[in-house]
């Protein structure tokens, strides 16, 4: 027979709130965690800030089903609460679920900007501070954007614009649109169809999906139900401690669906930003303060005590804990040939001289990622359109070598087809998909694709232009943006003719 599970009152699980007895309840169950603080991801301050209390809605969003399960041990569940005993949260239904009055009509948003609005209504502040947010003063984040607006298109007339093909290729996988989504974290926090939601809409349009290594669902979640023809990519943070990164790649071995992976360079340490720090305090609400808020945990054995996480730390610090900062050209690509035979795509290269390095590395690495990691790492880093432009003035040969694709500030069609006269094979997408998913779910996901769908087969008819590979510098004028890239020297260590024969004796 079994024994009866044990119900507690809120008041005795609010005394375990410290590192050395840290109780949790979580859908329902309480859970002791003080063995686990160590081991967190996040570090144990994250922990610490719910210690003693209902930790479910800050939990829920932002980990993957199942994965409570696999990390705990099962002594570690002690029982269940009484929820008469629990406190109120003091907020209607209303503000509790977020949503806005009866249902979102997708068909009524015209473009990106109206679903960004409809979903900042929808979602929690701190969903929406962390997607919203980018480093200091989000120079770079806007730029992003405004540059597109100074680059002027050149339409052709009396051209037969009946057809339109949008369709394209990366590394070999044929897909509908030269548009993917980029590797957006903590998709759940916007909507409980989460990044399978967004693979559901890719599947939908023939995109392309860059899975994060910090989404709120599993890679097997996420591909279940996916097409034979769909295309993913994993992103890699590559981890200090080497193990669980080598352990990550040896798991995507077992997922066909997805078919490189994307080594994200841009953000080796987080930048500072600072609307998702002021959401930091995800205890603050509580009826009752953790230690870590009163000044810190009253453990003599700080688990972080040789790298203490900062206190002010958002969900974009929290994910970046224990991420590498020592990679480098010589060392980490011969580890990553090592451990996976999956093709690479290297993420956040920013100037000109690493794009011509990473295509020395051809055909290890197949593509690079024009990135500033949206904004969001070093403020006032150029935006990609930039970098583009460097390329092709300074080493027009990595086109060439290796496939160029770009991301950040992505809201038009029009945004796309630049990019793509100027020599890019595609084009990324991160905040537009998770504020769809926070304006209708999955649906609200394929009404943003619909929406760049439409609006790039528009300028490509009025380009004049059936395909997407016969788009080039021939229709834009990007003369304004040319005059504010990099006029610096070129410090390209291009091997001599000489040195080439002597490689073939």
């Amino acid at each position: 027979m079994t024994p009866m599970a044990k119900v507690f009152d809120y008041a005795e699980i609010v005394k375990h709130n410290t590192a050395e007895s840290c109780w949790v309840i979580l859908y329902g169950n309480v859970y002791d965690v003080t063995d686990f603080i160590s081991d967190h991801p996040g570090g144990s301050k994250v922990i610490l800030q719910l210690a003693g209390t209902d930790a479910t809605e800050e939990y829920d969003p932002i980990h993957p089903p199942g994965i409570l399960e696999q990390t705990l041990k099962p002594e570690a569940k002690l029982g269940t609460i009484n929820p008469d005993t629990l406190p109120s949260t003091g907020k209607s239904p209303a503000e509790t679920s977020g949503a806005v009055d009866g249902p979102v009509d997708l068909e009524s948003l015209l473009n990106l900007n109206e679903i960004e609005e409809v979903a900042t209504k929808q979602i929690s502040q701190k969903a929406w501070a962390y997607y919203f947010s980018a480093s200091d003063d989000l120079t770079s984040k806007t730029f992003n954007n405004t540059v597109y607006r100074q680059i002027v298109l050149r339409p052709r007339v009396f051209v037969d614009c009946v057809k339109c093909d949008t369709s394209t290729s990366f590394l070999g996988h044929n897909v509908k649109l030269p548009l993917y989504v980029s590797p957006a974290a903590m998709a759940r926090l916007a909507h409980p169809d989460g990044e399978w939601g967004i693979a559901q809409a890719c599947a939908q349009y023939g995109a392309m999906q860059l899975i994060s290594q910090n989404a709120s669902m599993t890679p097997e979640q996420i591909v279940a139900d996916a097409k034979e023809e769909q295309v993913f990519g994993w992103q890699l943070y590559v981890q200090t401690e080497r193990a669980k990164s080598e352990a990550a790649l040896a798991r995507l071995k077992k997922l066909p669906a997805i078919k490189f992976v994307c080594l994200t360079l841009d953000a080796p340490v987080p930048g500072k930003r600072e609307h998702d720090e002021r959401a930091k305090n995800i205890a603050s609400n509580l009826p009752v303060r953790s230690a870590v808020q009163e000044g810190g945990s009253t453990s003599k054995t700080d688990t972080d005590a040789k790298t203490p996480a900062p206190k002010a730390m958002g969900v974009g610090q929290s994910l970046f804990w224990g991420t590498a900062a020592d990679l480098t050209w010589d060392r980490t690509l011969p580890w990553l040939k090592k451990h996976t035979d999956l093709p690479i795509v290297l993420k956040g290269v920013q100037t000109h001289e690493d794009a011509y390095l990473a295509s020395l590395h051809a055909p290890h690495i197949k593509a690079i990622i024009l990135s500033n990691h949206g904004g969001r790492a070093l403020d006032t880093a150029p935006p990609a359109i930039h970098t583009l432009l460097e390329i092709r003035k300074y080493c027009p040969e990595v086109f060439d070598r290796i496939e160029v694709w770009v991301d950040g500030g992505i809201k038009r069609g029009t945004d796309i087809v630049k990019a793509l006269c100027l020599g890019a094979r595609g084009v990324g997408i991160g905040r537009a998909a998770l504020f769809g998913l926070g304006a209708g779910g999955k649906e609200g996901v394929a009404r943003v694709l619909e929406i760049l769908k439409a609006e790039t087969e528009t300028c490509m008819r009025l380009l004049g232009v059936e395909r997407v590979d016969e788009l080039g510098m021939q229709h834009i004028n990007a003369r304004a943006v040319e005059r504010e890239i990099y006029d610096g020297p070129a410090a390209l260590e291009r091997p001599s003719p000489w040195s080439k024969a002597k490689a073939k004796l």
